[in-house]
């Protein structure tokens, strides 16, 4: 978005509430706090957040419950009562982190420091400063006491980073206290341009997570002697091969609307004429390799994806050993099963030497959520009416959420975006931060979202 309408998006924030403490000024005190909860998973310790949480809402007077059947890792569900004229909105935000190391990092990754503008923290974007910019809002909206014909609901989930126990718990043992017309959700954010043009991407679809285990077997022996059968090398070559193979490409009714719209700004004047040769069988794979030379976000969309991300071999340095195992995240379009994904990459290493098995669960594709559900709409109103010349677009997210437990039920998720790209996004990377000022604007975005959606 362009930098004036942004801070003077801020400024709305703040003069909002000459009265008192705005949404923004609390969504900031709040995303401090929650940094400094030590909730990286594994192990989780979610509850830490939960009960921050619930004293925040018991002192503000919001009923509020803390769910699940791990003592330590329980999910926070606070309800705003409306007038129940409507069904609820659902505002969704995960507690847990990944893992930080802090000898990578330029501050303590768990001290919330502020640094030239800057909230530097684990979660700081992936995904306390959602929570906070929710729980600021639900309060905010409290204390003024703002009718709407709608309940609002803030559910803080545990384990969404390693296996999504929170939500399943939630979706099987709960599903009365979050059931809702529709929810806000991550993950988006909205893209400035070199034209000027902010594109808010909504996130209305997901790729299904598919993660797995390759293990190549072979017959211990000493270093000296090489042997055909060495595990270790077997699992090499079945990486390079899964990361060199060209996966097929599919558009469907989502990437197709996105690449539509994005392709009529002069900023992707490039991607227009590739896109009628991505629907082409002939022409889709070379296409989406021009695609993936242009940009690597675009490209994440039209394919099933893979990478390698752990390793495990061996004991000592001059023994061969019996096995080597690798840890790959898949991510496969929606439109994919498990099944076919595994069959082609078991034909693409091309080895009876390596195995395949899934690590995760299998998460549940979707449909794409509607595009005129009144969340939506309110979502398309509130950001033009920041930005008149704004793109609104739907968006499938190269990873994913647990929205997908929640759109398996019948109910309609949005990865709403609220914060601009600040330059390479760094959730889950090493110093991830959040501008205070894209904190404020976004936080002030969702209030009026949620006021929109949910006014008399």
């Amino acid at each position: 978005m362009n930098r004036l309408v942004w801070a003077a998006l801020a400024c709305a924030a703040v003069a909002f509430g000459q009265s008192g403490e705005t949404a923004a000024d609390l969504a900031a005190g709040y995303l401090r706090e929650l940094i400094r909860f030590d909730t990286t998973n594994p192990p989780g310790n979610e509850t830490r957040v939960a009960r921050y949480l619930k004293q925040v809402a018991d002192r503000e007077g919001i009923p509020a419950e803390l769910l699940g059947d791990d003592p330590e890792r329980l999910n926070f569900v606070a309800r705003l009562r409306g007038t129940g004229k409507q069904r609820p909105l659902l505002m969704i935000a995960h507690s847990d982190v990944v893992p930080a190391d802090p000898s990578q990092w330029s501050v303590d990754p768990l001290a919330a420091i502020e640094k030239n503008g800057y909230i530097y923290g684990r979660g700081a974007e992936d995904d306390k400063q959602l929570l906070a910019a929710e729980l600021a809002v639900m309060v905010d909206l409290h204390r003024r006491k703002v009718v709407l014909d709608r309940d609002i609901i803030l559910l803080s989930e545990s384990d969404e980073e390693a296996g999504s126990l929170g939500a399943l718990w939630i979706v099987q043992h709960a599903w009365a206290k979050i059931d809702a017309e529709f929810a806000l959700n991550e993950y988006s954010y909205i893209l400035p341009t070199p034209s000027g043009v902010p594109v808010f991407q909504i996130q209305t679809a997901e790729k299904v997570p598919t993660r797995f285990k390759m293990t190549a077997r072979g017959t211990a022996g000493h270093g000296s002697l090489p042997r055909d059968d060495n595990p270790v090398e077997h699992l090499a070559r079945a990486i390079y091969r899964l990361s060199q193979a060209d996966e097929p490409v599919q558009l469907n009714a989502t990437t197709r609307a996105y690449l539509n719209a994005i392709g009529k700004l002069p900023d992707y004047a490039w991607l227009a004429p590739l896109i009628a040769k991505l629907d082409d069988p002939a022409t889709a794979s070379h296409t989406a390799d021009e695609v993936r030379k242009r940009d690597h976000e675009i490209h994440a969309m039209l394919r099933t994806t893979v990478s390698a991300t752990m390793l495990s071999a061996g004991t000592k340095i001059n023994v061969i050993p019996n096995a080597a195992e690798a840890q790959l995240d898949g991510r496969r379009l929606p439109t994919e099963t498990r099944e076919e994904v595994f069959e082609r990459f078991r034909k693409i290493i091309d080895d009876p030497a390596i195995t395949i098995e899934a690590t995760s669960s299998q998460q549940p594709s979707t449909e794409p959520s509607s595009l005129t559900s009144p969340l939506y709409l309110a979502m398309e109103k509130v950001f033009h009416a920041t930005a008149p010349n704004a793109l609104v677009v739907p968006f499938m997210m190269r990873g994913t959420t647990d929205g997908a437990y929640l759109r398996a039920k019948g109910m309609a998720v949005y990865g709403v975006p609220l914060f601009r790209k600040d330059g390479e996004l760094r959730l889950h990377g090493n110093d991830e931060r959040m501008s205070l000022d894209n904190l404020r604007a976004g936080t002030e975005l969702l209030r009026k979202i949620v006021i929109e959606v949910a006014k008399p």
